[in-house]
């Protein structure tokens, strides 16, 4: 004798609706939020204020190196506001450059200032990297995550040349 099961039986006997906070990342990343409307996909600007005083925007080249002029602030814009993130310029080495920050929260948007301590040198590249700054991802206003942000420019100019090494002795090289 065969015992025939309901899907709907089976449904409810498996616990019912997933809740909101089982589903993965890019489930949630994939659904569209409350009342069919797809999450809104992630933009950046950027613009650079020169040495000179002036401010001009920055075209960002995804797959390729953006040139900027010599600077020493950067201002990066989101299209929405972001949550759990963290923004820092890396040099040629992966290490962080010297910079005060200050993050608004402007209305449908982030305004994010950058002061470095000293002007980007010319002919060196740098990283802007958006990412978590705790757990796996950030997010935005809305709870859905957004993919990390790896932005790599080169600031425009002739690279200074390393001047000559200068050998130090010790004392007692010195006194013979």
């Amino acid at each position: 004798m065969r015992v025939r099961v309901s899907p709907l039986l089976l449904f409810l006997l498996a616990g019912g609706c997933p809740s909101q906070s089982a589903r993965t990342p890019s489930e949630v990343a994939a659904a569209p939020a409350d009342g069919g409307i797809p999450p809104v996909r992630l933009t950046l600007s950027l613009r650079e204020r020169l040495l000179d005083g002036g401010v001009e925007p920055v075209e960002l080249q995804p797959n390729d190196r953006t040139l900027i002029q010599p600077t020493q602030q950067l201002e990066l814009s989101t299209n929405i506001p972001l949550h759990n993130y963290r923004i820092r310029i890396l040099d040629e080495v992966d290490r962080a450059v010297v910079s005060d920050d200050v993050a608004e929260n402007a209305g449908q948007r982030l305004q994010y200032r950058i002061f470095f301590h000293q002007p980007l040198k010319p002919g060196h590249r740098y990283s802007l990297v958006l990412d978590a700054e705790s757990g796996s991802s950030f997010a935005d206003v809305e709870g859905a995550p957004q993919p990390d942000q790896r932005l790599e420019f080169q600031v425009t100019g002739e690279r200074e040349k390393a001047g000559p090494a200068s050998i130090k002795r010790s004392k007692k090289a010195r006194r013979r």
